[in-house]
């Protein structure tokens, strides 16, 4: 495992902190998750940085990068549920659209595991911006802000997985049709 990876991995540490911290929440325990979560959420930036720059991108980090954002991105909004500040219906969205993108990344027709895209970095974006602002201690009119961010990281979620899924679909049928076709 090279550093970008285990840079990856160690997103991971801080989950079990903001979920045990937001089980009764206070104003400066939800400070301190939002500190945690922001440091683990920078961290995908940095390990793409480095894999680029130590030219060591490989297929497991192209996995594991993603798989361990949605984890990073779905414990707290499974604790936000919890404390009534997001609709489970909208967390289930995100889940499910993760979920897809997550299987269809290891689809065994695929010769290569295709990395995250532009619209998938900005819906990550979009939602560590949400759930920042829905674990701060804010005011009532930031918490305005924060379900409307909230909202839009869901929409952008749901277009981002489209965009992923739709054209990678027709690349997977042409080949399996002109593998067909050949025998």
């Amino acid at each position: 495992m090279n550093l970008p990876n285990l840079i990856t991995f160690s997103r991971l540490l801080g989950i079990p902190f903001i979920l045990y911290l937001l089980q009764e929440p206070t104003p400066e325990k939800r400070w301190i998750c939002v500190i945690i979560f922001i440091i683990a959420a920078s961290t995908d930036w940095l390990d793409g940085y480095l894999a680029r720059k130590l030219n060591q991108i490989t297929d497991l980090g192209k996995f594991l990068d993603p798989l361990v954002d949605k984890l990073l991105v779905l414990a707290p909004l499974l604790s936000l549920i919890d404390l009534q500040q997001v609709p489970a219906w909208g967390v289930f969205l995100i889940l499910t659209r993760e979920l897809a993108i997550a299987g269809w990344r290891v689809n065994p027709n695929q010769k290569t595991i295709q990395g995250a895209n532009l619209w998938g970095k900005l819906k990550t974006i979009s939602q560590i911006i949400a759930i920042s602002l829905l674990i701060a201690p804010i005011t009532q009119s930031w918490h305005t802000i924060a379900i409307i961010a909230f909202w839009f990281s869901v929409i952008l979620t749901i277009v981002s997985g489209l965009i992923y899924v739709l054209p990678e679909a027709d690349k997977i049928s042409s080949s399996t049709e002109k593998s067909t076709s050949a025998s």
